[in-house]
């Protein structure tokens, strides 16, 4: 089932289990749960000892590199880098293409189109419209193809490192 909190419909519909936990109830760590219970702390406490922290650390690091080394998390990478390198390289140039236009070409940008609208004040708010639909479509990609999965990981993330919060 989506959820769309009560807002616009037409906006993110991923099942989110942050939100879910949320509604159910602040997830906190049992403080004393048994043996497994210190590892879902988020801060090892003050007086734990030294090696034990380091031990922690080290299992959080490896299960960073598992996630990392992970199908998912490179299905999720390169679905960004399919969608952002090239968005990026067409909004450049496209931008470059104003500017040297804009000062190679004066009298074309010049050039009225409609009574004051000339050439150069229509390219320029082809810019804007470039950037709010580049921005659109960014997004667009982004709920589609990918935030499904990153939310899977960052879960993954927080549940097995014992983290609430996974930045």
């Amino acid at each position: 089932m989506d959820e769309h909190g009560g807002g616009d419909p037409g906006t993110l519909g991923v099942d989110s289990p942050w939100r879910q936990t949320a509604v159910a109830r602040q997830w906190l760590p049992e403080p004393d749960a048994g043996p497994g219970a210190d590892r879902e702390q988020a801060e090892p406490p003050a007086e734990m000892p030294r090696a034990r922290r380091e031990d922690e650390a080290a299992i959080r690091a490896a299960v960073y590199l598992e996630v990392q080394r992970s199908a998912t998390f490179g299905e999720v990478r390169d679905s960004y880098r399919g969608f952002a390198f090239p968005a990026v390289a067409a909004f450049v140039t496209w931008y470059l293409v104003y500017v040297v236009a804009a000062t190679t070409a004066p009298g074309l940008m010049a050039r009225r189109v409609a009574g004051e609208l000339n050439v150069a004040m229509v390219a320029g708010l082809a810019q804007f419209a470039t950037t709010f639909l580049l921005t659109w479509a960014y997004a667009r990609h982004a709920r589609l193809r990918r935030d499904r999965a990153a939310l899977d990981l960052r879960w993954t993330l927080a549940t097995r490192t014992g983290q609430e919060r996974v930045r």
